[in-house]
């Protein structure tokens, strides 16, 4: 990578107060408490540590709604359209609000860390993911994925942007080298990054899987250079989950978390590197004093006040309106042959409506993106319901 001009940032939002609490509590902590800090105890959660006031730090995926730990029908999220339909509403300010009715689910799920906004660029018929993107646009990405982040974190709630960087195809994603000249890389992949990182202050962004030109994203020390050197980015860079692969070249690179856990490539594995010599404790105070950072801003370091004061936490989204709201406002009609629509009721004696999906609606893809909704209404159901009873619906898949 050239070596760009540092961003001047303003002063950290967190505050003086805050960083010297993190301070106190980085300064009380072993090597082996800090490593502590670098992995999940469990799938979504970094260990809690009493003797520092640290409490236990839950994340959830996202990004249509959010799962929380235990996801089961028992507990159904309310679910918002497709990223894809969030951007199509061209309305940063409708999808801010949509981030602060994601804050209020994780935090009535116990999350305080949501895994999302998903950046990556829709540029291949093969991305298996585009259903959580935004757009194949990097300016239109960007100005969403900040109102997204801004939402969220307005409620009190990191957001992770993902999946950093390239990570922007379903074959081999898990393995695949991406070749990609630098002009192509800053203006087109790494561009929704930047402006995220520079005008929203995400609390966390999330490595990707795949490598850019040689290097995997949990160990690419140039990229994390651009994320933090150039950008001014202070937040945590989390591991796609089972990401981390080598535990010298992922500390040496600047990866905080491996996640999950408790088999990680850090754990007893970096506790042993930086004894060794192989990783310098330096590297491990730095990635330790991020994640207490985060801790800190979400409320669960004892003395530390959070970013946003419990009394000034956005509430009472209703989410069944608002997610209406947003299906509604992302629809774009590209003809209207004939002027068929609105349909009009006294007009028309017989609907037809055709395709397998009418009836069995797919309102989510796979992965990460799926939550279990409280209800689901079907095109073939809406229009039931729309339709006065002299009107025929006819439904053929």
């Amino acid at each position: 990578m050239c070596p760009q001009p540092t961003t001047v940032r303003p002063a950290d939002d967190a505050g003086e107060q805050r960083e010297r609490r993190v301070d106190a509590a980085l300064a009380a902590l072993i090597l082996p408490d800090k490593v502590g800090l670098l992995s999940g105890a469990g799938m979504w959660a970094i260990a809690p540590n009493p003797a520092i006031g640290l409490g236990r730090l839950v994340m959830s995926d996202g990004p249509v709604g959010v799962r929380g730990e235990h996801w089961t029908p028992d507990d159904p999220s309310v679910q918002l359209p497709s990223p894809t339909a969030l951007a199509a509403t061209w309305d940063p300010a409708l999808v801010r609000t949509a981030g602060r009715l994601l804050a209020q689910e994780a935090r009535r799920k116990g999350a305080h860390v949501l895994l999302a906004p998903t950046v990556n660029m829709q540029r291949s018929p093969r991305g298996g993911r585009h259903f959580e993107c935004f757009s194949e646009d990097p300016h239109l990405t960007a100005e969403i994925g900040t109102a997204y982040v801004h939402g969220v974190q307005d409620g009190g709630v990191g957001a992770t942007v993902k999946h950093f960087v390239a990570n922007d195809a379903e074959t081999d994603r898990y393995t695949v080298d991406n070749r990609i000249d630098e002009r192509t890389l800053r203006e087109v992949y790494l561009a929704p990054f930047e402006a995220i990182v520079k005008r929203a202050r995400p609390w966390g962004v999330m490595a990707a899987y795949n490598s850019v030109n040689g290097a995997t994203m949990t160990e690419h020390a140039d990229l994390t250079a651009v994320l933090r050197d150039e950008w001014g980015f202070d937040g945590i860079l989390v591991s796609d989950w089972f990401a981390a692969r080598d535990t010298v070249r992922a500390a040496r690179a600047g990866l905080d978390v491996a996640m999950p856990g408790p088999a990680t490539v850090y754990g007893a594995p970096l506790v042993a590197a930086v004894r060794d010599g192989h990783v310098p404790e330096a590297a491990v105070d730095a990635m330790a004093r991020r994640v207490l950072r985060l801790a800190a801003r979400v409320g669960l370091l004892d003395g530390a006040d959070p970013v946003v004061a419990p009394a000034e936490l956005p509430t009472a989204f209703d989410g069944r309106a608002l997610a209406r709201e947003v299906a509604a406002r992302s629809f774009t009609l590209l003809r209207n042959e004939h002027a068929a629509l609105p349909i009009d009721p006294a007009a028309v004696r017989r609907v037809a409506l055709i395709g397998l999906a009418a009836d069995e609606a797919r309102t989510s893809g796979g992965g990460s993106a799926t939550v279990f909704a409280e209800h689901t209404v079907s095109p073939l159901e809406g229009l039931r319901a729309a339709l006065p009873g002299g009107v025929e619906l006819v439904h053929a898949i």
